[in-house]
């Protein structure tokens, strides 16, 4: 299991790194120097408390999309569908929000339970399509999202409209907003808020879930070998269903954060790139809970810190978004340069 784990650790760094050289040559090609945009890219991110509040405040979405999608890969399934169950959740949060008064811990879990619960039902529909039917879980949660981006369009402006704007609903009150006074004086007047302690607390579940509970063995059993689990009397179906359900309650949980932590209200016409980028995150973090914590965070940094790189340095804010899609492209062909290179150290040790 130790070996696995390095093994995934030094996949990881050698994408990161290899992503990090090829950000270096494209500075290169449009004539910046690559020392000083890395430099304005980690400042940005890290340079005082208020950039690290904004890296942990963009990274706290990110934790949760990617451990929807790294839940249900781990369950051999592919969630396309964080950003329609994020959105849906975000939805729900806003909902609850707005439309009640209660004491404000009561209120934020409510909102906190509401977007969960949001989230699960998105993602019950393409898992019971899939357990029932073989409806292919990829395209069932492809038009999942979009019906949840039509839903939010007509829902916001029909009931919960701002008071000057018809493409965003009114903005929550402080008593129903995750932005915490202590922890934004904490962080210097950052986005940080208490999203991020719901997202840590969720990988910590999660990884318990996984790797020390019998529902945890059933479910990656079921994504190792469906036909084995069956013969050995695990319920396939039930499985494939509750896989889907925990993977949209994950990312619903991720629309309270952002919906109400992050921003103040909720636009339509948007749908969130969180979504997405959690698959991204996910491959990244070796579908491991706490790997996606790192991967989230690593992101977040690069997302905070790509506009101060483009003010010091007027390197194209592209360049940090093109650097992540390249991490992304040689960790998904990872297992392809561990073969190649395996098979250059055997043609080696022959010759030797």
């Amino acid at each position: 299991m130790k070996k696995v784990l390095n093994s995934e650790l030094v996949k990881a760094l050698a994408a990161v790194f290899l992503g990090l050289i090829a950000g270096a040559i494209l500075m290169l090609f449009i004539g910046k120097n690559p020392v000083m945009g890395y430099v304005s890219l980690f400042r940005g991110g890290l340079m005082n408390a208020e950039r690290i509040g904004n890296t942990l405040a963009t990274a706290t979405p990110l934790i949760l999309t990617g451990l929807s999608v790294a839940f249900a890969f781990r369950t051999g399934l592919f969630n396309i569908g964080a950003s329609g169950q994020m959105l849906i959740g975000g939805l729900c949060a806003t909902a609850i929000g707005l439309s009640f008064s209660w004491p404000r811990p009561l209120l934020l879990l409510v909102i906190s339970l509401s977007a969960i619960l949001g989230g699960a039902i998105w993602g019950i529909i393409p898992g019971f399509l899939k357990a029932r039917f073989n409806v292919n879980e990829v395209v069932a949660t492809i038009m999942m999202n979009w019906i949840a981006y039509w839903s939010v369009y007509y829902i916001v402006p029909a009931y919960f409209k701002g008071e000057y704007l018809e493409t965003e609903s009114a903005r929550l009150p402080e008593l129903a907003s995750l932005k915490a006074p202590w922890l934004t004086g904490l962080f210097a007047g950052s986005y940080i808020n208490l999203g991020l302690f719901l997202a840590i607390a969720a990988v910590a579940v999660i990884s318990f879930l996984l790797n020390r509970t019998t529902l945890g063995y059933e479910l990656k059993a079921v994504g190792f070998n469906r036909h084995a689990s069956e013969y050995a009397g695990i319920s396939v179906s039930r499985n494939v269903i509750l896989s889907m359900m925990i993977a949209g309650a994950l990312a619903g949980l991720a629309g309270a954060t952002f919906y109400t932590g992050y921003a103040s209200n909720i636009q339509i016409g948007v749908l969130p790139t969180q979504g997405a980028d959690g698959i991204a995150v996910s491959l990244l973090g070796a579908n491991s809970p706490w790997g996606v914590l790192a991967a989230a965070i690593f992101f977040g940094m690069l997302h905070s810190g790509k506009g101060f790189m483009n003010a010091m340095t007027k390197i194209p804010p592209d360049i940090s978004d093109t650097i992540i899609a390249i991490i992304i492209y040689f960790t998904a062909t990872s297992l392809l340069i561990e073969k190649i290179w395996i098979r250059l150290r055997k043609k080696k040790g022959g010759k030797a």
